[in-house]
């Protein structure tokens, strides 16, 4: 939802770049083309993206929170019950939830990939990356009760830039189809707006880690992912 109907049909634009088989749907502006938000067309909206599974909205202010809130109170409970307005930057928050609902995560995962937007998704920038890589897998254990094994691989970044916002979001898609924890240089991989924070240009070295047992094959196909150039090399 915004006041402009441009900015709505934009960051519709810019999230189908990452989640082209999402249900994306922009309610923007009234109802003859001014700026201002519209209960008519939210209510559209809402009834385009319903698949059952659940709705996310996210507003650009605070006036167009009040509209989707009305347009809540009209809704039949069963629709209400699957429907939530997001507290979230609208378009870092969008662009996230776009991509988790694009790998298949749930209302509540959904809603929750968009809420990382608030704290600028939860990593700091990277330290700088020496070029040099290695792709032999190492494992370290740790010592004392909590004791775990850490398998990780090193890649260098060979697509021409970086971890970028597609590449981040093939990046976070595959790392959600896999149970594990999996860190890309110590962030979530699973966190869109965390690993785009990371800032990883061409020529950058990648660990790609778990200390879940079971998370080798993760990292293997993630470190396989970022080989590849992720199908821009």
């Amino acid at each position: 939802m915004s006041h402009s109907a441009r900015i709505a049909e934009g960051l519709v634009d810019l999230a189908r770049q990452m989640a082209p088989s999402a249900t994306l749907v922009a309610a923007g502006g009234t109802d003859d083309g001014r700026i201002g938000t519209s209960f008519d067309l939210v209510s559209a909206g809402i009834a385009e993206a319903d698949s059952g599974e659940g709705v996310v909205i996210l507003c650009d202010l605070g006036s167009a929170i009040l509209t989707a809130e009305t347009v809540l109170d009209f809704l039949d409970d069963e629709t209400r019950a699957r429907v939530r307005i997001v507290d979230a930057p609208l378009v870092e928050g969008g662009v996230a939830a776009a991509v988790a609902a694009e790998a298949g995560d749930d209302l509540d995962q959904v809603v929750a990939a968009a809420e990382t937007a608030r704290g600028g998704g939860g990593a700091a920038a990277a330290e700088p990356q020496g070029a040099a890589a290695s792709v032999a897998p190492t494992e370290t254990k740790a010592t004392g009760a909590a004791s775990t094994t850490e398998y990780s691989l090193q890649v260098t970044l060979v697509n021409a830039d970086g971890l970028h916002a597609r590449p981040a979001a093939e990046l976070v898609k595959l790392a959600s189809t896999f149970p594990q924890k999996v860190t890309v240089n110590g962030t979530d991989a699973k966190s869109l707006l965390g690993i785009m924070s990371l800032g990883l240009t061409k020529g950058a070295t990648v660990e790609i880690a778990s200390n879940d047992p079971d998370g080798r094959a993760a990292v293997d196909a993630i470190a396989a992912l970022a080989e590849s150039g992720f199908g821009e090399h």
